[in-house]
């Protein structure tokens, strides 16, 4: 069974590296929601529930941390909730992580680094999704 992502970054290119990073990867995804904010990330979890979200920081509208904090207020923190951002301020990833963020990766990344942090939470990759190109990235 393939999992259902949510991926929230004001980006259009990047919420399309981190779709590719993960077939990329081998992570078998059966629904690829994105969100450019944090309010359009609300309305989609309020149709679609989700295994995993990727989430910036720094968005407009409502950025990250604010999406975490109204998703814990509401009590529905995904279980893999994890940050993909530029923030390198140590007391922003704390306060992410108390509001229920299970980790984060640097932007800018490598493809291994998420494939790292999603399998300590969602389990290794079955690799049935892998690109046929040579490399598995065509970015």
């Amino acid at each position: 069974m393939g999992l259902k992502v949510l991926i929230v970054d004001d980006s259009r290119a990047m919420r399309s590296v981190i779709k590719k990073t993960l077939a990329a990867a081998g992570f078998a995804v059966d629904e690829c929601y994105e969100a450019e904010h944090g309010l359009a990330a609300l309305a989609v979890l309020d149709e679609h529930p989700v295994d995993v979200v990727l989430s910036d920081l720094h968005m407009p509208e409502m950025n990250g941390l604010e999406l975490l904090e109204t998703l814990k207020d509401q009590n529905r923190v995904p279980k893999c909730f994890i940050l993909v951002t530029t923030e390198g301020r140590k007391d922003r990833l704390k306060q992410a992580l108390g509001l229920g963020a299970r980790g984060y990766v640097s932007k800018p990344f490598q493809p291994e680094g998420l494939r790292k942090i999603l399998s300590l939470f969602v389990g290794e990759p079955d690799g049935k999704d892998l690109d046929d190109g040579p490399e598995g990235l065509d970015f």
